[in-house]
């Protein structure tokens, strides 16, 4: 069998209702030399190990025991693989035919190639659904779409899972809305990119290399239950990588526009019980027409105007909810790491 002249690595855990597409996806590449793919099973309790050795030859399965965290498991994948140039998606994600030729070739003006990332237009979207989506190359940089050489990868260090680090985090919460027995850490391929681009290595964005990612649905309770999970760690993540705050940031010390709508709405509220001043109300307007604005986009047009009115109202409900956990978690994390993100 001729070398592979890349090796798309893929770190697995309990993934079953997602990786027979995923193989799929990548078993129809077009890419007209050998690749090679390599699921890395991180513990997994499911079928994800029956998956991956239906796919044969093409996919090399290397397993785990329990679970070291999704680093770990794509850094033991390296070790493995044969070729110098690495891919990384992950198992909830379904590349493009032309995925790994656009980012090869993206790759030979670059040392780090993050690819886009779409949710699942198949899949139509609902109020409190969880995907991703990647549209540039100076943000978190997600392993869904990445690609680089195995030179940079060594000079790097590879993967860490730093959220694992602290004491107690080798258990996390039962993800419910996936099946999972836990929750997955976040931020080590963020951490992986900025070290590189920290050296002076280049980075480029492949909009043609195209990666779907799932669309998983779920109500108000589930979405809580992410937001809390992944905001306790974010300000981690920003001690861990002080570039986001110029590179994502919304104004260095909100995560993101709607946190900054959300915590000032918040205030004016406050100030307007605590000073019976009515004025104070308007600070809720950019937060109030950013929830209508976004009510628009869930509306089904083979609703009724009685069930769209519902749809409209447990999203317009829900939302503030959610929004509330995200305070939450990145106030608690901001302690817990030593970092303010609001």
């Amino acid at each position: 069998m001729n070398a592979p002249v890349v090796s798309v690595i893929i770190a697995a855990r309990d993934a079953s209702p997602t990786l027979e597409r995923t193989l799929d996806a990548l078993s129809r590449q077009s890419l007209a030399k050998p690749y090679e793919v390599i699921v890395v099973d991180d513990g997994s309790q499911d079928d994800t190990v029956l998956i991956a050795q239906n796919h044969e030859p093409l996919v090399r399965l290397i397993r785990n025991e329990s679970s070291e965290g999704p680093g770990a498991a794509r850094n033991r994948g390296v070790r493995h693989a044969r070729s110098h140039v690495l891919a990384f998606t992950d198992a909830d994600c379904f590349p493009s035919a032309d995925w790994l030729a656009e980012g090869m070739a993206a790759l030979t003006g670059a040392d780090l190639v993050q690819g886009r990332v779409v949710p699942d237009p198949s899949v139509p979207r609902t109020p409190f659904d969880r995907s991703l989506s990647v549209d540039g190359h100076d943000g978190f940089y997600q392993t869904a779409n990445l690609l680089t050489e195995r030179g940079v990868f060594e000079a790097v260090g590879g993967f860490r899972d730093w959220a694992l680090e602290l004491p107690g985090r080798r258990r996390w919460s039962v993800d419910r809305r996936r099946g999972r027995a836990m929750r997955t850490p976040i931020g080590e391929d963020t951490l992986f990119a900025w070290t590189a681009r920290r050296r002076g290595l280049r980075s480029a964005f492949a909009p043609n290399a195209l990666v779907h990612h799932v669309v998983v649905p779920g109500d108000v309770r589930e979405a809580i239950a992410d937001r809390w999970h992944w905001t306790k760690d974010m300000p981690g993540l920003a001690r861990m990588v002080p570039e986001l705050r110029d590179a994502v940031f919304y104004h260095r010390w909100f995560f993101a526009y709607w946190t900054a709508v959300f915590d000032l709405s918040l205030a004016g509220l406050v100030a307007a019980t605590l000073t019976r001043r009515k004025l104070w109300l308007l600070a809720t307007v950019p937060y109030t027409r950013r929830v209508l604005r976004e009510t628009t986009l869930y509306r089904d047009g083979r609703d009724s105007r009685l069930a769209g009115m519902r749809r409209a109202a447990r999203y317009a409900l829900g939302v503030p909810a959610v929004d509330a956990a995200t305070l939450l978690g990145l106030l608690s994390g901001s302690v817990e790491w030593r970092r303010l993100v609001l």
